[in-house]
Order: C-alpha cells, then structure tokens, then sequence
C-alpha cells in the first residue's frame, strides 16, 4: 500500500481528484447503507438534493488527494481571514481552530503552519488518533512532521498538551464534530436531532485568552488547489453548561457546514452511538 500511495502522490491534483470522483460515486451506487445515510443526513438537514449528491464526489476527492497531500510536491493554497488569527496573537491570546468534517480538513491545519506556525512559540498542535494499520500509521506519522505543526495523542496527556499550547499562545485544531469514545462527551442537538458530542472542544474554549476561530479547507476545482476560510466563531464566551456549551459549538458547525454544503461529508455517522454504549 506505501507503493500505491507513492505512486499516486506524483499525479496531477486534477487527476486525484477526477479518479476520486468516480470511486465516491462507485461507493455510493455499491453501499445501499452508506447511500441511506448520505441522503438522510442531508435531508435532515434541509440541504438540496443536488449539495447532498455533489457531496459523493467531493467525499471520493478527499480521499484521492491524501497521497499527494501527505507525500507528494505542495499544492496551491491560499489562507482567506488570516486577520483574524492576526488580531488574536497581536492580544496574545491563544488560537483555537473548529473545523467539521468539510472539505479538506488536511489543508487547514497544514495551511496555518506553512504561512502563521513557523513564528517561534505559534505552531500548531493537533489531536491524532493514530490509524490501527501499521503502514498507514507511518505515512500519516510522517505527513504531519512538518515546521509549525506538531501532534498530540488522543490521552489526557494529549489534551494536558493542548491546554498548554493555547495557555503559551499558540494554536490547536479540533474536529469538534467528530464522535468521541463514551464518557467524553454529551449528547446535544446537530441539525436537529441528538448527537454525541465531544465536551473536550469547551473545555478547551473556555482556557482563559484563547480565541476560537472557524476554519475549514475550500477544495477548488479542476484541481486548482484550495482555500482555507478562517472566520469568527460567534459562540463564545460558552455557557459553562456542558450540554448548552456543545449545543452552541453544534449550531457554528451548522452554520459553516450550511455555506458550502456541498462539501460536508454527509455520509459520515454523526449520530452513532460512541465506543463503548449500548448496541
């Protein structure tokens, strides 16, 4: 599989793309459960027909575009908002990144530590959950070890790691959307219906001089390359209620998620039930 990926990761981005294109389409006509999901979760969400069916597409795209994103030459990418991340380490404060499962999540961390990380004191910090495959975990170790970049496992000394991040002034990115094992989160409204929601993303909000900002990747196409939109949360200051903190955190997701809904990975299993619960 290294030799796949590294085969890959030589070809144009248009190319990855078009051939991820066809697999998300050949993903969706062969999975009658995944289809379901895609398309109730869209609905759900009162998102056309046609944003949920370009999702299948965008959904293939991304995984197509990992070989050259994690081991191929840079592609284009252009950082829109950046004044907000300005405006936040001019006061000294801490940056918090909330990013849903929309567009090309690599990018936008990959993108603050290319054009904002490399300051002494600024890098980004990450959560990782190293993959279970051997293989796959190297590649990934590797593609993350950039200047302005660092990781943080997913254990309580992982997270002591981010809290000391955002404490020192530099930045952390989350995926506030993503399910978390039981115990480690709460359930609260996500277009409507309860899903689990990881309470880690208010903690971390509420660390004093932290600012938290949107983020996420715009994948161009045509393989042109992308756009990182980095805007305000408007959630904050929390309500210190861990269910009303999350629910708040759900509803910027939404927002962002609804700007370009074509690009959220509607298929993903938002609404499962956490490691660990009740079948």
């Amino acid at each position: 599989m290294t030799v796949l990926f590294r085969f890959f990761s030589v070809w144009p981005l248009w190319a990855l793309h078009a051939l991820g294109a066809l697999l998300g389409w050949l993903v969706f006509v062969l999975s009658p459960t995944y289809r379901r999901r895609l398309l109730a979760h869209a609905a759900l969400a009162g998102v056309s027909r046609a944003d949920a069916l370009r999702s299948v597409a965008e959904t293939g795209k991304m995984v197509a575009e990992l070989p050259r994103l994690w081991l191929g030459a840079q592609v284009p990418v252009r950082l829109q908002g950046r004044e907000h991340i300005d405006a936040a380490q001019a006061a000294g404060h801490g940056v918090l990144f909330f990013t849903p499962h929309m567009g090309c999540f690599e990018m936008t961390a990959r993108a603050y530590a290319e054009q904002c990380g490399q300051v002494a004191g600024r890098a980004m910090t990450v959560l990782f959950r190293p993959p279970r495959q051997a293989w796959l975990r190297a590649l990934v170790a590797g593609a993350r070890q950039r200047p302005g970049l660092e990781t943080a496992p997913t254990t309580l000394a992982g997270v002591k790691q981010l809290v000391k991040a955002l404490r020192s002034g530099a930045a952390v990115g989350l995926l506030p959307d993503q399910v978390p094992p039981e115990g480690q989160g709460v359930w609260a409204p996500f277009f409507g219906r309860p899903a689990y929601t990881m309470t880690l993303s208010a903690r971390l909000a509420q660390t004093p001089r932290t600012t938290v900002l949107l983020a996420w990747g715009e994948r161009l196409s045509w393989g042109r390359g992308y756009v990182v939109h980095v805007l305000p949360c408007g959630a904050t200051p929390l309500p210190t209620d861990p269910v009303q903190a999350c629910t708040a955190i759900n509803a910027a997701m939404e927002r962002l998620v609804l700007s370009c809904p074509g690009q959220y990975l509607w298929g993903y299993g938002r609404y499962k039930t956490p490691r660990g619960g009740a079948d």
